[in-house]
């Protein structure tokens, strides 16, 4: 197990110091654990050919399903992927949130293509976790990518990790730091929605409900 930093029940700007540390890490080429609202994630630079093998390797995962993105804002995500008018809608009413976005790749890209399984989409989201979104946030004021790769803490097809020590559990591959911020607010992983074609496809469906989302688009219009 990495290094294990507890921040559940302290303030943001208590955690500050932490923050700093776990972007530092990241940036260095290092794997972290984090909590978001929905499962624990491990994740690390995007950018990084070696990380995106490591978190491969990590989780036992396929090589031909790609990894999702966490990025702090809509600006970063416009940097990566092509919005269509859907996708601009949906991300304006569950961004920061638990919709995972499926999105063309813009070309050229700053992300490797081994991250999408060399597809040419990648599926993100701007998550609504303070701790993870602060990472996001300090990586793009120091002049990096404000994203990072953020798929689900545990062995492909095992159960999702719901604590800090959920991960070091489940986990038996070395993670260079992890946060615990307490356990998971859910115990479901995103929702998931293909929007490169005029039809929506719901890859996965988690907190949000396919309902939910065709009743806004319905109304929207």
């Amino acid at each position: 197990m990495g290094f294990l930093i507890r921040l559940a029940g302290k303030e943001l700007k208590e955690t500050e110091f932490y923050l700093q540390i776990a972007a530092e890490n990241i940036i260095e080429g290092k794997i972290i654990a984090f909590p978001t609202n929905s499962v624990y994630g491990i994740g690390g630079d995007p950018q990084n050919l070696d990380v995106i093998e490591r978190i491969f390797e990590i989780k036992f995962r396929d090589r031909s399903k790609g990894l999702l993105l966490l990025v702090s804002d809509f600006e970063e995500a416009s940097k990566i992927v092509e919005f269509n008018e859907v996708a601009k809608k949906l991300a304006d009413k569950y961004w920061p949130g638990q919709l995972t976005l499926i999105l063309k790749r813009k070309e050229p890209n700053i992300i490797p293509i081994e991250v999408s399984a060399h597809q040419d989409t990648l599926g993100l989201r701007i998550p609504e976790n303070t701790i993870i979104l602060e990472i996001l946030r300090i990586l793009k004021e120091k002049g990096y990518f404000g994203g990072i790769i953020g798929t689900s803490a545990n062995y492909s097809g095992e159960p999702p990790s719901i604590s800090g020590d959920d991960v070091a559990k489940k986990l038996l591959s070395p993670i260079d730091l992890i946060i615990d911020g307490g356990k998971s607010k859910a115990k479901t992983p995103t929702t998931i929605i293909d929007c490169t074609t005029q039809e929506l496809k719901f890859l996965r469906i988690g907190k949000i409900s396919k309902e939910e989302i065709n009743d806004y688009l319905t109304n929207f219009q």
